[in-house]
């Protein structure tokens, strides 16, 4: 038994002093830094207390029989506290008091415990409703717990109902310090384990959400994109070797349609459809939100369709993500343009420089971007607008002169 850790100890209240000239004992149980201070339902007098021995010094029969009592009392807590070390290690002060009593400790759920059955349920959800990179990344969350538990607490599993605010800061420390993430990927480890901890005050598990004073860190991210004059080079510029001269258009494709590597790999003939409007729309679901997306396919987007038509139902040849963003980096050297050239520019291009920048309402483009909802939008190309606000007024500015 560690002494520091675990302590009982009988406190004489000399400011309750009763007619008798008795005062009160007091029973405090110190454990891991807190205390728990109950009445024992005995009374000495003062004059006789020695606080050190932890006993009273009068040779009056019922002074004897408090000294006895107390002794009971303290061989009672300490079995507690045995007894509870053998059922878990996580306990309080007050966990030990209660177990004295004779009372069932209270139940609780524990942080890693909970998120694997969370895990364990969404688990059946893959093919339904929900992707495996989706589970996948709730389980790094769930990792991510147990190395910040293991460090910051030296234990295993620590109780839900201990999630605060405190723990909130220093697990984002830890994922910075010791893990080295960027804030983007600490915010969406936070984000998900917020999905967990919102469930577990749904089920009783914590009185208080721990989340309501927690604010994540904003990261402000720029927007790159191509500009027109740079899309048009892409397009004009001939490029003999086939692999690029494919990753190229399927660029530029994407470049008119905002589509997503996964959407424009598994485009289909199913996919395309001919609108109210006698245009050809793409109609499909959106992979990352599966939200229903229907977009009316561009000219351009056409004629790079048009280009690859065969009898396959895929529209386009196969090529995975990494060689695609590979070739891009060949496409940027052949081009000029000295921005680093991924798939996922071709989907803001298609956003800034196709849509915002010819008038298409941010309505519009969050509706043709699929996106779960239009504040996603604004926080994105909040500032393409502005940019673009501002292009309008030194225009208007040179014409008033």
């Amino acid at each position: 038994m560690k002494k520091e850790n675990f302590t009982i100890l009988f406190v004489v209240k000399l400011n309750k002093l009763n007619s008798k000239g008795l005062c009160p004992v007091n029973v405090r149980i110190t454990y891991q830094g807190v205390r728990k201070e109950n009445a024992t339902g005995y009374f000495v007098d003062p004059k006789f207390w020695d606080a050190k021995r932890q006993l009273t010094t009068s040779k009056a029969l019922d002074a004897i029989s408090t000294n006895i009592q107390l002794e009971l009392i303290r061989q009672k807590i300490k079995n507690a506290y045995l007894s509870i070390l053998l059922e878990t290690d996580d306990f309080e002060a007050d966990d030990i008091y209660h177990k004295y009593l004779g009372k069932p400790l209270k139940e609780s759920e524990f942080v890693v415990r909970y998120f694997q059955k969370y895990l364990d349920k969404i688990f059946k959800l893959i093919g339904k409703d929900l992707k495996l990179a989706t589970w996948k990344k709730y389980n790094y969350a769930c990792i991510q717990i147990v190395g910040f538990i293991k460090f910051k607490y030296k234990k295993n599993d620590i109780s839900l109902d201990k999630i605060n605010l405190q723990f909130l800061t220093e697990f984002e420390y830890y994922l910075k310090t010791e893990q080295n993430q960027c804030q983007s990927t600490i915010n969406k480890a936070i984000q998900r384990f917020r999905r967990l901890i919102t469930i577990g005050i749904a089920e009783g598990f914590l009185e208080k959400d721990p989340f309501i004073l927690y604010k994540a860190k904003k990261v402000k991210k720029e927007v790159i994109f191509l500009t027109h004059e740079e899309l048009e080079t892409v397009e004009r510029t001939q490029i003999s070797q086939p692999r690029l001269a494919l990753v190229k258009d399927l660029f530029v494709f994407c470049c008119y349609t905002g589509l997503a590597y996964v959407e424009m790999a598994h485009l289909s003939k199913q996919n395309i459809q001919i609108g109210f409007d006698d245009v050809n729309w793409i109609q499909m679901k959106r992979e990352k939100t599966q939200r229903q997306i229907s977009i009316p396919i561009l000219p351009k987007a056409q004629e790079i369709i048009k280009k690859y038509s065969t009898d396959s139902n895929r529209i386009f040849p196969s090529i995975s993500n990494q060689k695609f963003n590979s070739y891009l980096k060949e496409i940027a050297d052949v081009t000029g343009i000295e921005k680093r050239l991924t798939h996922h520019i071709a989907r803001k291009t298609f956003a800034s420089t196709v849509l915002l920048y010819n008038d298409v309402p941010m309505e519009i483009v969050s509706e043709l971007l699929g996106h779960s909802n239009m504040v996603i939008t604004q926080e994105s190309y909040g500032k393409v607008v502005q940019k673009k606000v501002s292009e309008a007024m030194i225009s208007l500015s040179v014409k008033l002169k």
